[in-house]
């Protein structure tokens, strides 16, 4: 039984095409993404030091109503909660002043002049820092809600003795709709990248909603000084700058969940992650290549593989050209595979459910088209306000 290849140019590049990239996604999810799916919880630290937990609000009011309840019921010994009062509009001013005369652990700075020269919550976040008691801080966003009262002691607890940040996730409720599961699934394989490079030893951003970091390390590094005519990135792009292979470590466990409220529209989603990826473009050399390579393997290999289904006249099997089929779809259903996989475990560990991960290719080949699309559109056109 003998099998001759008949080459043309063409179809011998998109084969080499398809193979690289089938190989560089193979190695990101079994070598770089498996650190989270197979990700095992290190024994917690029992050394409760007392924590300033930050939120800043403008126009939150309703927000407020369920989030200070649920951070005032933490489990935990010691801590205030710091909440910014940004020049609001609503009653959250009125709110705040009634709970901080009655509660010893609410600690209310309150902006009641515009001198955020910068949009966005840099200004604002780096005046509830400045007025935090303790050193250990906590932040999270005014329309989050901590699903547990022992969300404090589980991020306390992932800090040792070097530690300056840990970096937990921030998922968004569970709503109807192929919008939200296209969010949260978003927001799960962004989760991978970073809690996976931050396990490799080589930490590039957080979330606000769930992040952690010292308050020495924040005013030893000036703050966000070098990026404060940035609207966003009091997050990631802070993590950046300061974040190391020593002193940073992640939080994740899927019974313990800071939880957001998602984008209820496509235009609001769209220009959220504008923003995002204006931000992007300013994380490490090293980060961007390894992202940037990443997605571009994602760009190939679909259009690879669709490629070859339609020329098998790249080769003259005697043996039938079934067999080619045969082939090339054996190296597709083991990138199923290892997708599904690493998606489910992932998702597993961060308590993701209900996000039909059975249909992995589909929100890659979505986000695949997407990103592409939004991060040049993002790159040549900034987003309103900037």
């Amino acid at each position: 039984m003998s099998v001759d290849f008949n080459f043309n140019q063409l179809s011998f590049i998109i084969l080499i095409i398809f193979v690289a990239a089938w190989l560089v996604q193979m190695l990101y999810h079994w070598l770089l993404f498996r650190r989270l799916a197979f990700y095992k919880k290190k024994e917690k630290n029992e050394s409760l030091e007392p924590v300033s937990v930050i939120v800043c609000a403008r126009d939150a009011y309703e927000y407020l109503l369920d989030l200070i309840p649920a951070v005032l019921s933490q489990d935990y010994p010691e801590f205030e909660l710091v909440i910014v009062n940004d020049c609001s509009q609503d009653d959250t001013e009125e709110y705040l002043k009634d709970l901080a005369r009655n509660n010893p652990k609410i600690n209310l700075v309150n902006l009641t002049q515009n001198l955020n020269f910068f949009r966005g919550k840099k200004f604002p976040l780096s005046m509830g820092i400045k007025s935090a008691k303790y050193d250990l801080l906590l932040l999270t966003d005014a329309d989050c809600v901590p699903n547990s009262n022992q969300w404090i002691r589980g991020m306390v607890g992932a800090y040792s003795k070097n530690t300056e940040i840990i970096v937990g996730y921030g998922p968004y409720f569970e709503r109807k709709g192929l919008l939200n599961k296209l969010i949260r699934f978003d927001t799960l394989y962004i989760a991978m990248q970073y809690l996976s490079l931050a396990l490799a030893k080589k930490p590039y951003m957080g979330v606000g909603r769930n992040l952690s970091y010292r308050k020495s390390t924040f005013m030893k590094n000036k703050g966000f000084t070098s990026h404060y005519n940035i609207p966003s990135g009091d997050d990631d792009l802070f993590i950046s700058q300061v974040a190391n292979k020593h002193n940073t470590d992640i939080f994740i466990d899927s019974e313990i969940r800071v939880e957001s409220e998602p984008k209820r529209s496509w235009s609001s989603w769209i220009r959220q992650k504008r923003r995002h990826y204006s931000t992007g473009v300013k994380y490490k050399p090293h980060t961007n290549r390894a992202l940037g390579f990443l997605l571009g393997s994602r760009l190939a290999y679909y259009p690879a593989l669709i490629a070859l289904f339609f020329l098998p006249h790249a080769f003259d099997f005697s043996i039938g050209k079934f067999y080619y089929f045969i082939v090339i779809g054996l190296f597709a259903l083991a990138h199923y595979v290892t997708m599904f996989i690493i998606y489910h475990k992932s998702a597993k560990q961060l308590g993701e459910k209900h996000l039909g991960l059975i249909f992995t290719p589909f929100y890659d080949c979505f986000f695949m088209i997407f990103t592409t699309v939004l991060g040049f559109w993002s790159t040549l056109f900034k987003p309103k306000g900037w």
